[in-house]
Formats: structure tokens, C-alpha cells, sequence
């Protein structure tokens, strides 16, 4: 067995099927096909149950796939660790991005880039239940989140911002909901066409979180996946959005209320696995702040 073969059993784990692991690897179908038939019959199992319609893990595959990830992460960690005392950080680093948050990212990966153009870093932003397998399984290096404190059990946590949202509304004149820097309360807000962001987003963890605490019912009018898409229905006319104030200042021509009491909040940190990092995530988390 070597590192080749769990590479490629890995990656049809990863992707469902013979055919898209031989694209991430940019290899030829039968290389992957060849390479799995071998390393089964060399562990004397199956790793795979085949159908005419789906490419499963079997039960010894699920046993196998954990282990060899952690195989490879340990000879990648080797790797970079050598790498390092060349003088030559090089080495690939995934980031994972809730939706909603991303705590200006970008400088911190364009900084390592300019110190170590040899470190990849691979975004894969995802929703919250998605974020936090990826974490516990070690898929990610890191990730951008917004957790509650049982949330972040198991995992190695640092404070970014802590951020009470606002409600942004429109900014003309004449609607209910546009008096300039008045103070608004959730039972108001909840009698409000409200502009939601779908279940999985950061903001709307908070913000159904806030409601619940307040014992505040509400109906969502729209429900959107994209920041965008919630200014323009708000800029017109068309109801209101409650998001952190960090994303709303993007969006000048929008009018900003702070909460009386009950304000939907989020801290944002930036957390990783138990144990060690490779040297590549720990250049990036240098430049985190």
C-alpha cells in the first residue's frame, strides 16, 4: 500500500464516483479504476459497493477513508515541515467560509501570498453543519465562523470580532420603517417584510437566535443566498434586512437602525482541528487578525 493508492481511494470517496475522482486527479478512468481493484485486492476487501447508478463507500471503506486522510495529511505535513527548514515554504492550505462570513480574508491571504508565493490556499465555503464536520474530519485547515461555544466543542478556537447586528432599511422618505437612526425592536421588525438569508448562513443563526430569545414569532418574506440580492430588495422598497453592521457599511445608500435590546450578535473567530498545523496554515493564521 502507498500513498498513491489512498490518494485516489480518497478521492472517489470524495467526489462519488470513478469518473470525477480520474478529473481531480487528471488521470484516465481506468488508472483509478486499476489502482482501487489492486489495493483491494491486496487488503483482501472491498472498499467500494459498485451499482450501474452510484459508487458507494462499504463498511470496510469507511473504516479505510478516515485513516487514509490522515495518512496523507501526516506525509503532506512532512513534506512542508522539510520544506520549512529549506527556507522554502510551500504547501496547500484549506480554508473553510461560512456563508455570510468572511472577516476581509482576502487580506490575509493576499499578505502570505507576497511572503510565501509557494503556500496554495483553497477556499470552500459551506454551511454551518458542513463547516464543522469538515473541521472535526480534518478536511479544512481552518475555518471563518460564527459558533455559539457548544458549537466549537473539540475544536481550537481564536476571537476575531464580536458585532451586534443592525436593521438595514431604505433610505427614502415616507415608509414606515425609513425614520433616520431610530431605534427598532424585534416585535417591530417581526411585523416587517423581513429579507431573511437562508438556513445554513451565519446571520440567519443569529438572527433566529436573537428571535427565539426575545420569544418573538416572525414570518420571512424573502429569503435570499446572496448579500446582493438582499441590499437591492431592500434599497427598493420592497422590506428590510437585519445583518452585522461590518456588511452593511458596504451599502452606503442604505439607512442603519441599532436595537433597542435583544440584538442579533455573532462572534466571529477563526477555528482549527485539535493538534498540529502545518506550517503553510500557520503563515496564513499569522496574517488573520
Amino acid at each position: 500500500m502507498d500513498l498513491r493508492q489512498m490518494e485516489v481511494v480518497v478521492a472517489v470517496a470524495d467526489t462519488g464516483g470513478f469518473t470525477a475522482a480520474a478529473r481531480r486527479l487528471h488521470v484516465v478512468q481506468s488508472a483509478v479504476s486499476g489502482t482501487v481493484r489492486a489495493l483491494e485486492r491486496e487488503l483482501g476487501i472491498t472498499l467500494f459497493d459498485r451499482t450501474t447508478h452510484r459508487v458507494a463507500l462499504s463498511p470496510a471503506g469507511e473504516a479505510f477513508v478516515p485513516a487514509a486522510r490522515a495518512t496523507l495529511k501526516a506525509a503532506e505535513l512532512a513534506r512542508e515541515a522539510v520544506d520549512a527548514v529549506k527556507g522554502h515554504l510551500r504547501g496547500r492550505v484549506t480554508v473553510g467560509i461560512m456563508q455570510g462570513v468572511w472577516a476581509e480574508l482576502h487580506h490575509a491571504v493576499a499578505a502570505l501570498r507576497a511572503e510565501h508565493p509557494g503556500v496554495v490556499v483553497q477556499l470552500r465555503q459551506a454551511a454551518v453543519a458542513d463547516i464543522r464536520q469538515a473541521l472535526r474530519d480534518g478536511t479544512v485547515d481552518l475555518s471563518i465562523v460564527a459558533l455559539d461555544r457548544q458549537q466549537q466543542r473539540g475544536l481550537v478556537t481564536r476571537l476575531l470580532s464580536r458585532e451586534d447586528m443592525v436593521l438595514v432599511t431604505s433610505s427614502r422618505d415616507g415608509l414606515p420603517w425609513t425614520t433616520p437612526n431610530c431605534e427598532v425592536d424585534l416585535t417591530h421588525v417581526a411585523h416587517m417584510p423581513l429579507v431573511d438569508f437562508s438556513p445554513g448562513w451565519a446571520i440567519r443563526y443569529a438572527v433566529d437566535r436573537a428571535f427565539r430569545t426575545a420569544g418573538v414569532e416572525r414570518t420571512t418574506t424573502f429569503e435570499v443566498n446572496d448579500i446582493v440580492a438582499a441590499a437591492e430588495l431592500v434599497r427598493n422598497d420592497l422590506g428590510v434586512c437585519i445583518k452585522p453592521g461590518s456588511i452593511a457599511n458596504h451599502f452606503p445608500d442604505l439607512s442603519q437602525h441599532q436595537f433597542q435590546r435583544h440584538a442579533p450578535s455573532w462572534k466571529v473567530m477563526v477555528v482549527r482541528p485539535p493538534g498540529e498545523t502545518s506550517p503553510a496554515a500557520d503563515a496564513l493564521l499569522q496574517h488573520i487578525t
